[in-house]
């Protein structure tokens, strides 16, 4: 039986080991170091040895768990769990210093995500929950905000890297919400800006073609603090990142109305 009060203590001093390593290689980082995943889509040495130092410690925590993480560790067979992690999550912002960048450890079974626990390197924020505690941000229990009116709400939006074939949706989507909310962001770390929704900073976030580690961790803490996470249908298709919409709950039907409105225009429906 998981201690999980004792296991996300383990998993907090984790993530803010790791986090440390990130805000100390931001000191004296040079752009040179960067390499090409895809077009747009960055990585460097931090990112790997940010991941090896995570990984190496979570085997000793929780050794039947197996890993999804994002520069490449996976060990998945017939292990009851396993570690979403993202080393470093807005590796654009890390390389140009700007902000937001995070570490993001989450824990899954079969069922769905145990725990969570995000560290938000330059605002020196820790944001974690599992399934049977609230979600905090460092010490402090978090709520999502009350905005139920489309017209206050403080929006989210993701651009993933794989643009042509997200344009045809984003472009009807921002033209849908631009002038008709409280305002719209574009911040460039989902698992920073999913924890941003729970602390009541935002009432939703929209996204298509993440990974499971930039949603997983944000999830659960987001759940934890009265949020909701569903796919661009309404159901469990969000966890592997494909499509996910994730508000306030007040808002998630009549956003999943403007998805499919958006959806439809765009004739993007065996796509999104």
């Amino acid at each position: 039986m998981i201690d999980f009060e004792q296991l996300t203590e383990d998993v907090k001093d984790v993530a803010l080991k790791a986090g440390a390593f990130l805000v100390e290689q931001r000191t004296h980082f040079h752009r040179e170091a960067v390499e090409s995943k895809r077009a747009h889509d960055y990585v460097s040495y931090v990112d790997k040895q940010s991941e090896k130092l995570i990984v190496n410690q979570l085997r000793e925590i929780l050794p039947q768990a197996g890993f999804i993480a994002e520069e490449g560790t996976a060990q998945l067979h017939a292990e009851p769990y396993c570690w979403l992690v993202d080393p470093l999550d807005g590796t654009t912002n890390f390389i140009h210093n700007n902000a937001p960048y995070c570490v993001s450890i989450g824990l899954r079974d079969k069922t769905g995500m145990l725990l969570g626990v995000v560290y938000e390197c330059t605002r020196g924020e820790l944001f974690w929950a599992n399934k049977n505690s609230p979600a905090y941000l460092n010490d402090d229990v978090i709520h999502v905000s009350d905005i139920d009116d489309m017209d206050s709400a403080f929006i989210q939006l993701g651009f993933p890297y794989d643009a042509e074939r997200y344009r045809p949706f984003a472009v009807p989507l921002v033209n849908r919400l631009y002038g008709r909310v409280g305002g719209l962001r574009l911040m460039g770390s989902a698992a920073a800006e999913t924890c941003y929704l729970a602390a009541g900073r935002f009432e939703a976030r929209i996204e298509a073609f993440l990974g499971p580690w930039d949603i997983g961790a944000g999830s659960i803490i987001l759940k934890q603090a009265g949020g909701k996470t569903t796919d661009f249908d309404g159901g469990e298709g969000w966890m592997d990142g494909s499509r996910v919409l994730s508000t306030n709950g007040k808002l998630h039907d009549q956003l999943l109305t403007v998805i499919q409105e958006c959806r439809k225009g765009a004739s993007l429906e065996n796509i999104l």
